[in-house]
Formats: C-alpha cells, sequence, structure tokens
C-alpha cells in the first residue's frame, strides 16, 4: 500500500527544491543582482549624495559577488524599521548593509553564514570616554541617549538601558555628529561603525571598542525560496576569507581608521 503522506511531503519538497533552483537562474538571466541597502551606515554601506555611489565594506564585498556572477548591480533603497518586510515582499534579491545574524530573523528570512564579527559598544565624546565604562555608568540620571529608529540599536537600548530617556534621529550617519557637538551624549552602535567615527572625528571616543555589550556575526539576508542563492553566498564568503579579501577589506575601512585616533 502506497504511502500517499510521504509521497505528497517528497512532491512538496521536490516542488521547493525546483523553485528555489531558479533564482540564481533568474539574476543571470536579469544581468542584474538587485542589492537591498540602507545606505548610512559607515563603514559598511553608505549611499554618497555627493557621488551619488554607495561605498563601504559591504558595498565593495556585494561588487565581489556580482563580479562572481557576471552581474551588475542595482541597490534598491530600504530602512532598517522596513528591512524584514521588504526581504519578504522581494524587493531585492538579498540585503547586505551590516545587517546582525538574529534568531528571529532566521526564522523569518534566510541569513547567510557570518563573514564579520560585531557588537555593540559605545561612541561617545573624547573628554567622556572614562565616564562611560559599562552599561551601569551608561544607565544613569542626566546621560543623554540617541539612536536612529527601527534596529537593533534601538532595541538594545530600550532592553538595556531602561532609564535613560532615548532621543530618536531619523538620519543614522547624522548621530555621532551630534554626540561631537553635545545634541547628545552617547550612541550605541556596532564596533564597526563606532570605529569608524572615532577614527575619522577627533572629539570622539570609542572606549569598550575591545570590550562590547554583545558579540555576534554580520550576515547576508535574503527571502526564503533562495536556498540555491543562499548556498552560492555561503561558498563565495567562504573563498572571501580564504583568499584573505575579508581581511583586506576590514583594514581598508575598519581598522585603519580605527587605529589611527582611538588611542
Amino acid at each position: 500500500m502506497k504511502n500517499i503522506s510521504s509521497e505528497k511531503n517528497n512532491h512538496g519538497k521536490m516542488i521547493t527544491s525546483l523553485l528555489s533552483a531558479a533564482k540564481l537562474e533568474e539574476i543571470r538571466d536579469r544581468g542584474v543582482l538587485r542589492v537591498g541597502t540602507a545606505g548610512d551606515y559607515q563603514p559598511m554601506s553608505y549611499f554618497d549624495p555627493s557621488t551619488g555611489c554607495h561605498v563601504g565594506f559591504d558595498a565593495e564585498l556585494a561588487e565581489d559577488l556580482a563580479g562572481t556572477l557576471g552581474v551588475v548591480i542595482e541597490y534598491v533603497t530600504t530602512s532598517w524599521p522596513g528591512l524584514m518586510e521588504d526581504t519578504l515582499a522581494g524587493k531585492f534579491d538579498l540585503a547586505i548593509c551590516g545587517i546582525t545574524i538574529t534568531d528571529a530573523r532566521k526564522d523569518l528570512a534566510l541569513m547567510s553564514e557570518g563573514y564579520l564579527e560585531n557588537g555593540k559598544t559605545v561612541l561617545c565624546r573624547k573628554e567622556d570616554a572614562d565616564r562611560y565604562t559599562s552599561l551601569e555608568e551608561i544607565n544613569r540620571s542626566g546621560v543623554r541617549l540617541m539612536e536612529n529608529p527601527g534596529g537593533l540599536n534601538e532595541q538594545f537600548v530600550r532592553e538595556n538601558l531602561p532609564d535613560l530617556p532615548l532621543m530618536i534621529h531619523n538620519i543614522n550617519q547624522e548621530i555621532p555628529g551630534l554626540v561631537a557637538s553635545g545634541e547628545a551624549d552617547v550612541m550605541i552602535t556596532e564596533i564597526m561603525e563606532a570605529g569608524y567615527y572615532a577614527g575619522q572625528d577627533e572629539r570622539l571616543a570609542a572606549p569598550l571598542i575591545h570590550e562590547p555589550f554583545t558579540h555576534g556575526q554580520l550576515g547576508i539576508l535574503m527571502p526564503k525560496g533562495s536556498e540555491d542563492l543562499l548556498d552560492y553566498v555561503n561558498e563565495f564568503l567562504e573563498k572571501e576569507k580564504m583568499s584573505g579579501r575579508i581581511d583586506e577589506l576590514a583594514e581598508e575601512y575598519f581598522f585603519k581608521n580605527m587605529n589611527a585616533r582611538l588611542r
């Protein structure tokens, strides 16, 4: 007697496999890799209005990926509050803009293997570096905290710094300058961003950059149904690591700036 349930399951798996195997072919036939990015995150993926180009670690990584596929990039603007919704809606093939791998994101969509270590840390004015040596020291009355809306930075501070009034500023790349000028005291962000801005602006410091509050990895996000693309991306990232390309990009966009002024 045939196992009808088993046949249905196998048939469903075969259909899913066929559908997911079409993603790479679709991209190659189109000749374009659609890359989602918020475009506001130095030094990972930033849209430079003066040149009309996307620059940064992830921008170069995306170019490398597109090159291996033999296609060009079309950037699709998204936002941190709308990142998952846009991913699930298929507005782009994948998103790469400093996205932390989380279980919540993996439940809803596909995420690549990690390609860069990250973690939450503090960005503050240089003269205040000795004041902010722990979450407890930051979570004090009178400290003015500023974040951009909708991302993991906002989520982190709401969970871990509940005693502080949170100032929300929509333009992420403006916040470090507002901290430097005294409009806010602290920004909680990833070590890459904190290191970049501390390296660019001598008024700023990232005192806990080597002791972040969290530890995680960045990954590339894409909708379910793109399993063949996920496999390709993971193989690509492994080759980039083995060739030293990831280390080269990290030196160019992160460590060089960080080491210039942090001490």
